[in-house]
Formats: structure tokens, C-alpha cells, sequence
């Protein structure tokens, strides 16, 4: 894994944050293939992921409409409601503008 390569601003950052069930039957496989299908839709930039204790998971858009699109994928919604109902006791969505962006690596 690595930091994603994002253009200049502006672009799109929808934030998922999670805390999981004990339940974890398909979760590997559905998250590898949610980001595999994710990398094909128009408008995605990358992802970034981390895991300890809470979830956080970050996907970058060249904008909202994209973003929404992606939200509308039927295997996406599929991967969504099995998450509800078996591998999330908690989860937010945050969607932002990101405005700024600076580091060490180059775009």
C-alpha cells in the first residue's frame, strides 16, 4: 500500500470510518475487490486504508458527481448492505473538498 498520487486541488475525499462486528466471513475479499472496482469508475484518484481498532478508509474523486456515481455502483451497493447488516456496528460517511494538499512525496 501506498500514499495515494492526487492532482492540485480541487478534488473530492469521501471518508469512511467504521468500527466492525467480530464478524469477518468475506469482509478481506469484498474490500479488495470493492477497491478493484473502484480504480475502473470514472473520476477515482486513488484510496487510502487503515486499520487499528477503528476503520478508516479514504477515496479520492476528481469530484462530487463522480463520487455520487460511484456511491450508485450495484456490486458497491451490494458490498454496502452486506456491511450493514454483518461487518459494521458502526460507520460514518464524510464527503469534503479537499482545498489544500502538501508532503514530502511528490504528486
Amino acid at each position: 500500500m501506498s500514499i495515494a498520487k492526487t492532482p492540485e486541488p480541487p478534488y473530492t475525499a469521501v471518508i469512511f470510518t467504521s468500527l466492525r462486528t467480530p464478524t469477518g466471513e468475506g469482509y478481506a475479499e469484498t474490500a479488495a475487490r470493492m477497491e478493484e472496482l473502484a480504480a475502473e469508475q470514472p473520476g477515482f484518484l486513488g484510496i487510502e486504508s487503515a486499520r487499528e481498532g477503528i476503520g478508516i478508509t479514504v477515496s479520492y474523486w476528481t469530484d462530487d458527481e463522480a463520487a455520487r456515481s460511484w456511491k450508485t455502483v450495484a456490486e458497491h451497493r451490494r458490498a454496502q448492505q452486506t456491511g450493514r447488516s454483518l461487518w459494521y456496528e458502526d460507520y460514518q460517511v464524510r464527503v469534503a473538498t479537499v482545498t489544500r494538499a502538501y508532503g514530502m512525496g511528490g504528486r
